[in-house]
């Protein structure tokens, strides 16, 4: 079977989903994660009137004939209040975030002035416009703030708040259903039987989708076999955006994911030329009372309302991490409304040698003391420590091998958890 490459992969999952219709309007406070649906645009300028960036003292630049000169202090201006018209031949003192008064054109800090009693001595010869910030120098109203598509984060909704935004339409919480397959599995807490292992792909992935702002339903483990694997994925269509499986999706007897999304709905990727994660399985699973849906490779997705989507993850830990940091986080934000999909890598100096692959490889790798990037001693995909010792992901094109020195491109995790 020919394999898809990364990217052609990538391009023809994003090309087959669409955001969710739905929206909500949040108080922002409780808005951190969620994604715009209207762009915000701010109904006031910001500062909303020009004001002192020092504690100091407001002054005409023209009284300040020579360093030296002794002003008279009349008034004062705290932050949250409002000075009056300022007197020819005085100064004002002023305070960080205060308006400042008409007639003032400079500000002066006070670590340049020597208060005398009632009076300032200003040491300094000012420039007209020193330390103000001019109403509207961050936003002009009517602006916009923030774009449709934006995923909020700590920057953008302190942003929206100094705008006065006090609640956000933002498109709804995006429903992923998750489950295991595979009689090896068992729960952390449960005894072990000979030939199992716990089913640390639940902990993982859970936490991964919760990470991206999901409504997770967790069905836990399915039995390996047909029967109750379309059952689930029936189970799992009804209420949810998305269906999410990690094992059975290879060519074993035993792996039953793959023919129950061809019998409940339709599989369209299968193979894909990554390491770790060949196996990865795409399609849509009908909902109950959809009616039939003809069981073939090519479909549109975004055609299917009545389907849940569905990506089926290899089982080995490391390869369902990586393919869902670097193939299902983007199907998440794209069925999210969020407008950037993609990571941001850096460019890095490799620390290691390397031999390459004739697929494209996701090594897992860390920021050494010196700013290059060093491996994690195994790349097996079943070695699950090599995610936790890591901080980001090398993306190595296919064939390339890596000398020490050479330049990589690393993806840090901040980038993609």
């Amino acid at each position: 079977m020919n394999m898809l490459s990364f990217d052609e992969a990538l391009q023809r999952l994003l090309a087959n989903v669409a955001a969710v219709a739905e929206t909500d309007c949040v108080p922002a406070v409780m808005a951190r994660g969620r994604v715009l649906a209207e762009s915000l645009r701010s109904i006031i300028d910001v500062p909303p009137l020009d004001n002192s960036s020092m504690d100091g003292y407001a002054l005409r630049v023209a009284d300040v004939p020579a360093v030296g000169t002794r002003l008279n202090i009349a008034q004062r201006i705290p932050a949250g209040s409002v000075g009056h018209t300022l007197t020819p031949g005085t100064a004002a003192r002023i305070f960080t975030g205060a308006p400042v008064p008409p007639g003032a054109d400079a500000i002066v800090m006070q670590e340049l002035c020597l208060r005398e009693d009632d009076a300032v001595i200003i040491n300094h010869l000012p420039r007209p416009g020193e330390w103000l910030r001019r109403r509207g120098e961050d936003i002009t109203a009517g602006s916009e703030v923030l774009a449709a598509g934006t995923r909020l984060g700590p920057a953008q909704l302190g942003l929206a708040a100094s705008v006065g935004a006090a609640e956000l339409t933002v498109f709804r919480r995006l429903r992923v259903a998750l489950f295991s397959t595979g009689d090896e599995l068992a729960m952390p807490g449960e005894a072990l039987k000979p030939g199992g292992i716990y089913n640390s792909n639940r902990f993982t992935l859970r936490a991964l989708l919760e990470n991206l702002g999901c409504d997770v339903a967790d069905l836990g483990i399915v039995p390996d076999n047909l029967a109750a694997t379309r059952a689930a994925l029936r189970e799992a269509a009804q209420e949810n955006d998305l269906i999410l499986t990690s094992g059975g999706v290879s060519v074993g007897e035993e792996d039953h994911v793959k023919p129950a999304v061809e019998a409940e709905g339709a599989l369209d990727l299968w193979q894909i030329a990554i390491k770790p994660g060949k196996p990865l399985a795409f399609g849509h699973v009908r909902k109950v009372g959809a009616g039939t849906t003809a069981n073939t490779a090519e479909y549109d997705m975004a055609a299917e309302n009545n389907a849940a989507v569905f990506i089926g993850l290899p089982g080995n830990p490391v390869s369902s991490f990586v393919t869902f940091v670097m193939l299902v986080r983007p199907v998440i934000l794209r069925m999210q409304g969020a407008g950037v999909t993609a990571p941001r890598g850096i460019s890095l100096r490799a620390n290691f040698d390397w031999r390459g692959d004739p697929r494209r490889e996701f090594l897992r790798a860390r920021i050494d003391a010196d700013g290059g990037a060093s491996l994690f001693a195994s790349q097996s995909s079943a070695v699950l420590t090599s995610c936790a010792w890591a901080d980001g992901l090398v993306d190595n094109p296919p064939q390339q091998a890596i000398r020490r020195g050479d330049t990589v491109c690393f993806i840090p995790f901040s980038e993609l958890l």
